[in-house]
């Protein structure tokens, strides 16, 4: 039997018995020994803060499908072969993989999807691939240059991971806003320049306001609000990139005056895909590998703040939809 974690509905989790699946022709069966949670989008569909019957992720093979309870999600699976189907060579028995997959003690999955991980990659490391692609994702979409002063809205694991990449820029400045005194402390160790509080707007707006004004702004908190807050703090000619996905809440924006005459520019940011201007030089193979090397050097002993057995996924989600401030990354141990 394999143990799997279902959303049942809005802000319920439960972990179901099923029968253990058998590879077919081309897939292996993967037993998995760690899974993280997403504080982003995974919560969302928790919380049950998007459309009904919006498509859960295209672009995952694994979950293809319509948003509707009972639901499968996740997608930070780190495992180990343990069978081989008809026609996969000998040598994929044992190996550690990582896969775009749900929360599940055992699955099947074509080898094509797997991603073996690098020679000295850690098993818990491995599972924060996902967010250390979209950070770097993010950058790549912001193109920072030498001498900008950049801003962070949001530390949650992206945040900080978007932060620390961030740091190994010869930047004039890289200010970050997270109402969460722990993340800003954790961002500051990471090469964050200053940090605030989004609520003091006085400090911030005193701090920001020297030399040319903010030149780079990424939106990572998920909420609507700081969008606004970062369209008012942006420079003439200003970049937002707009990494956040906010599901069914609505963004409240003042484009009045200080948006119009100042050119600033609104970005979408999404991994799935390589930017068009990115596509005649970068693929997401090529974006995975340098995925790969900025995770190796990460200090998780900082980031992954929560361990919890796989039986225990319920508490595991309460513990990020009622005390955010209390985590940063938090994993799932099948082992």
């Amino acid at each position: 039997m394999r143990r799997s974690v279902y959303f049942t509905g809005p802000r319920q989790a439960a972990v179901v018995e099923e029968t253990l699946p058998a590879p077919a022709p081309g897939e292996v069966l993967v037993e998995t020994l760690v899974s993280a949670i997403s504080p982003g989008t995974e919560m969302l569909f928790y919380r049950g803060q998007l459309p009904a019957g919006l498509a859960v992720d295209t672009s995952i093979a694994s979950l293809a499908g319509s948003l509707a309870y009972p639901l499968k999600y996740g997608y930070a699976c780190v495992g180990r072969v343990a069978e081989t189907g008809p026609d996969v060579a000998d040598t994929w028995r044992g190996q550690r993989v990582f896969a775009f997959h749900p929360h599940e003690s055992h699955f099947c999955a074509p080898v094509a999807t797997l991603l073996p991980l690098p020679t000295g990659m850690d098993t818990e490391r491995a599972s924060l691939l996902p967010n250390a692609e979209t950070a770097v994702n993010l950058v790549m979409d912001g193109a920072p240059l030498v001498g900008e002063r950049v801003v962070v809205f949001g530390l949650g694991i992206v945040g900080l991971l978007t932060t620390a990449l961030l740091a190994q820029f010869p930047l004039a400045a890289l200010d970050v806003f997270d109402p969460i005194p722990q993340r800003r402390a954790l961002a500051r160790t990471l090469g964050a320049s200053h940090t605030f509080d989004p609520a003091d707007t006085e400090s911030s707006s005193l701090d920001l306001s020297a030399g040319h004004g903010t030149d780079l702004i990424f939106e990572l908190s998920g909420q609507p609000a700081a969008l606004d807050q970062a369209v008012q703090m942006a420079g003439f000619g200003a970049r937002i990139v707009i990494g956040s996905w906010y599901g069914n809440k609505r963004a409240s924006l003042d484009l009045g005056e200080h948006f119009h005459r100042n050119r600033i520019q609104l970005v979408s940011s999404q991994v799935s895909t390589i930017a068009p201007g990115l596509t005649g030089r970068w693929s997401k193979a090529r974006r995975m590998e340098s995925a790969w090397r900025f995770l190796a050097d990460l200090p998780i002993e900082r980031l992954i703040t929560h361990r919890f057995p796989v039986e225990e996924a319920t508490a595991a989600y309460q513990l990020i939809d009622q005390q955010p401030e209390q985590t940063v990354q938090v994993v799932l141990d099948y082992r």
